[in-house]
């Protein structure tokens, strides 16, 4: 009884989502590859833009629980890959949040395509506001 009362006292991670790593990043070349090679690499993005070709976006989000509060998202990460106007990579950037505040973490670009980062301000926004519900198998 005891172990199961301290068990419950544990927090307790969840991953969602899917950021590729590093030696697969490696393997996409700014510049040369395509669309269709970025897929073959790392596979098929979280979400993409809304246009048809249009950005990739890889999203990547820690859940913690403990005993019966509410879940609560503490880390967020987006990859963003940018394609120009013949589909090859332009950009590949990676954002996280430091104190509600949007970061890039790690960059390489050739030009900065994503000024506006609104989009992805409202990827990593909904930190504060999560749905228990998805984390529960409600997705």
């Amino acid at each position: 009884m005891a172990v199961l009362g301290l068990a419950a006292c544990t927090a307790q991670y969840r991953n969602h989502g899917y950021v590729p790593d590093e030696s697969q990043l490696d393997q996409v070349v700014v510049g040369v590859d395509t669309r269709d090679t970025v897929l073959d690499v790392i596979g098929a993005p979280s979400t993409a833009g809304v246009l048809d070709g249009g950005d990739f976006y890889y999203v990547r989000s820690r859940v913690k629980t403990f005993a019966y509060q509410r879940p609560e998202v503490v880390e967020r990460t987006v990859l963003a890959i940018s394609f120009d106007s013949r589909g090859v990579v332009s950009n590949i950037e990676t954002f996280g949040l430091q104190d509600g505040q949007v970061v890039r973490l790690q960059s390489r670009v050739t030009s900065s395509s994503t000024q506006d980062k609104t989009f992805i301000r409202q990827l990593l926004g909904n930190l504060g506001r999560f749905d228990a519900a998805g984390v529960l198998g409600g997705e």
